[in-house]
């Protein structure tokens, strides 16, 4: 009788046991390993696995034509000495898919209620599309890798209900880090439902290549939101920006900033980013606590744009900017387009450096289905836009996101509203808007 008690203790041991190990809903274990250091190069195919926090220690470079794959519900940290950067290089594969359920974290090593912008470098996927600066191009931050080529549909992966939190470091002045650095990546890699916050420089810097994306979230970012270089001719559509006023750096910084290249020329390949159904939040003041934030769109250095059915509303100095001669011309002869926007600023809606353009700009754009707006954001009728903890975009009732003809876009698909959300908000269950107090 003891024997068969004593059995029966061992074998409901051993259930509870592998109870305790499984998740309700699959087979993934609950109980942490010991946190794992990843640090060098890799070169043959791995993966990041879910049971336990994965550091990142310094650069960390994929490469050989290997793929790294990361399980959803995944936590990787920056190490807090040797600030980690993780860098996915030409043909080689980044695979980070994570559900609304358990989304893939990449954020800071430092402790809840401590962390802050810059606490590590962020993500470059480096591919082997098209840019306008030629078949190699050094990537900036201190990497020394090359990216470029001439494959417009190379695939570096796919990143799903990815958070990406406090990144962005300075190797050294004006060569930085973003949260997420795309290089020639080309339109067979897959972005969609990706929230970076309090990114150190810019959220997401594209240069060149024909990556397209879907639902990203640009959250309190220091720099600029979304930027695009060097030909990059991709769609975006279902974007939105909300920035922190007491969050910025002493350049200037924008929901858009947008360059053919750096020296302004025209070139074959034009940077011509076709983006729709964004929502550009300003800090809504006109005298930012910290850094110098500027525009809800910068076109300049003779870039092309499609910037079609969207709000920017809340910046501190104009919604709608166009800076050289060239993205004049093609605005007002069409190449570019800017259609079925809502424009509202705390300053100007409408600001260019060429004389008398923003007049003639307003008037284009009223033409052409936008609707200006004055100084006050309330009038965009968002729900609770500036909630920085639990913001709400949805618009409400009247709100003339709600309204009004829409424009088509290339790769877009057709909508009924003005803005990032319609009446379904897209950014509920994987999102965190207080990663500060997160434990992780």
């Amino acid at each position: 009788m003891k024997k068969l008690k004593l059995v029966a203790l061992l074998l409901c041991s051993v259930l509870a046991i592998s109870a305790c190990r499984k998740d309700n809903n699959d087979d993934d274990p609950i109980i942490p390993q010991a946190p794992e250091t990843v640090t060098g190069v890799i070169t043959a195919n791995k993966t990041l696995t879910a049971d336990r926090v994965w550091i990142l220690k310094g650069y960390v470079f994929v490469n050989s034509n290997a793929t790294l794959t990361i399980e959803a519900g995944t936590v990787i940290k920056g190490d807090l000495t040797n600030k980690g950067a993780l860098i996915i290089e030409r043909g080689s594969k980044l695979i980070a898919n994570g559900t609304a359920a358990k989304p893939i974290v990449f954020t800071s090593g430092k402790p809840v209620g401590e962390r802050a912008p810059g606490d590590w470098g962020g993500i470059v996927l480096l591919g082997k599309a098209k840019t306008n600066k030629g078949a190699e191009v050094l990537i900036e931050g201190g990497i020394d890798k090359y990216y470029g080529g001439e494959s417009d549909t190379d695939n570096s992966g796919s990143l799903k209900y990815v958070r990406i939190e406090f990144a962005g470091i300075s190797a050294f002045q004006n060569s930085e880090i973003n949260a997420l650095t795309l290089g020639a990546v080309g339109s067979g890699t897959v972005l969609e439902n990706i929230q970076v916050s309090y990114a150190n420089d810019d959220a997401y810097e594209f240069f060149g290549g024909t990556v397209n994306g879907k639902n990203l979230i640009a959250f309190a970012t220091a720099d600029d939101d979304y930027d695009f270089d060097f030909g990059y001719t991709g769609s975006i559509q279902y974007a939105v920006s909300l920035r922190n006023q007491k969050i910025g750096d002493t350049d200037q910084n924008n929901g858009i900033e947008c360059d053919n290249n750096g020296e302004g020329t025209v070139t074959t390949l034009r940077t011509h980013p076709k983006l729709s159904n964004f929502t550009l939040i300003g800090p809504n003041t006109a005298t930012p606590e910290k850094g110098i934030i500027g525009f809800g769109n910068r076109w300049r250095r003779a870039t092309n744009f499609t910037f079609n059915n969207s709000i920017i509303m809340a910046w501190p100095k104009a919604g709608f900017s166009i800076e050289s001669a060239s993205s004049y011309s093609d605005y007002t002869t069409g190449v570019s387009q800017f259609k079925n926007n809502i424009v509202q600023a705390l300053d100007k809606p409408y600001n260019s450096d060429i004389a008398n353009a923003a007049a003639a700009m307003k008037l284009k754009a009223e033409a052409e289905g936008n609707v200006t707006l004055g100084v006050n954001p309330a009038d965009v009728k968002l729900t609770d836009p500036f909630k920085l903890t639990a913001p709400n975009f949805l618009p409400a009732t009247g709100s003339p996101a709600l309204q009004g003809t829409f424009a088509a876009v290339t790769g877009a698909s057709s909508t009924t509203y003005r803005g990032a959300f319609g009446t379904t908000d897209w950014t509920k269950d994987w999102t965190n808007w207080d990663p500060n107090n997160k434990a992780y």
